[in-house]
C-alpha cells in the first residue's frame, strides 16, 4: 500500500508504477473524478495528456503537476504528498491576521508587530537546528 497525504488528510491506497490509482482512489484522494473528458470536479474537468490514463486508472502524480500543484515523494515511492498550489495557499491566506508580538532589533529595541498594522512587513526568521 502506499501512503498519499493531502490537505483532505491521509489516505492508503494501491498504487503502481509511481502514483497509477484507480479512478475510485483517486477521486477519494483528490475530489476529482475520472471521465471521459478528463478529471472532472463539478462543473470544471481537465484533460489528460496522452499517457497519463489507462481505462479506469489514472497517473495522479502527472495530473496533479498539470494542475500545477506539487507532488513530493520519498525516495521509495510508499509515501506521496499532493500539495497545495500557489494560488490555493494564497487564497487561504488572504485576510489573515498574524499574532501581535514585540522583536528586538539589532539595537535591542523593542519593535511590536501590531504598531505596523495596515502596512506590509516581511519578517526573516533563522534557527540553529
Amino acid at each position: 500500500m502506499t501512503t498519499v497525504l493531502t490537505e483532505a488528510g491521509e489516505f492508503s491506497v494501491a498504487a503502481s508504477d509511481g502514483l497509477w490509482v484507480t479512478a475510485e482512489d483517486a477521486e477519494r484522494v483528490s475530489g476529482w473524478v475520472l471521465k471521459s473528458e478528463g478529471m472532472c470536479r463539478d462543473e470544471l474537468c481537465v484533460a489528460l495528456p496522452p499517457g497519463t490514463r489507462d481505462r479506469d486508472r489514472v497517473d495522479m502524480a502527472a495530473f496533479w503537476q498539470r494542475l500545477g500543484n506539487p507532488v513530493v515523494r520519498d525516495s521509495a515511492g510508499d509515501a506521496w504528498v499532493l500539495g497545495a498550489g500557489a494560488d490555493d495557499r494564497n487564497r487561504g491566506l488572504a485576510g489573515s491576521v498574524a499574532p501581535d508580538f514585540v522583536l528586538p532589533d539589532l539595537a535591542g529595541t523593542a519593535h511590536r508587530l501590531g504598531d505596523l498594522r495596515g502596512r506590509k512587513v516581511f519578517v526573516a526568521t533563522w534557527a540553529s537546528w
